[in-house]
């Protein structure tokens, strides 16, 4: 499956949310999540590069279908 080219920083951040991801803070336009050992950072940019968005599923330890199933 192709990584989404059309995905918001706000969408991701809903999506991580719906998987059980806490945000703990912002600071500018970086939003910092967390479950159990894992810590995202979710830029806010619009849209989310696909490079980015495939390396912050990869720190999430989230699989891309999971992540397209919650958006």
């Amino acid at each position: 499956m192709k990584i989404p080219r059309d995905v918001t920083g706000t969408e991701a951040v809903k999506a991580l949310r719906r998987l059980g991801f806490e945000s703990l803070r912002q600071t500018g336009s970086h939003h910092i999540m967390r479950r159990a050992e894992k810590t995202v950072v979710v830029p806010q940019h619009k849209p989310v590069k696909p490079g980015t968005l495939r390396g912050l599923l990869d720190q999430a330890g989230v699989s891309l279908d999971e992540f397209i199933a919650a958006l």
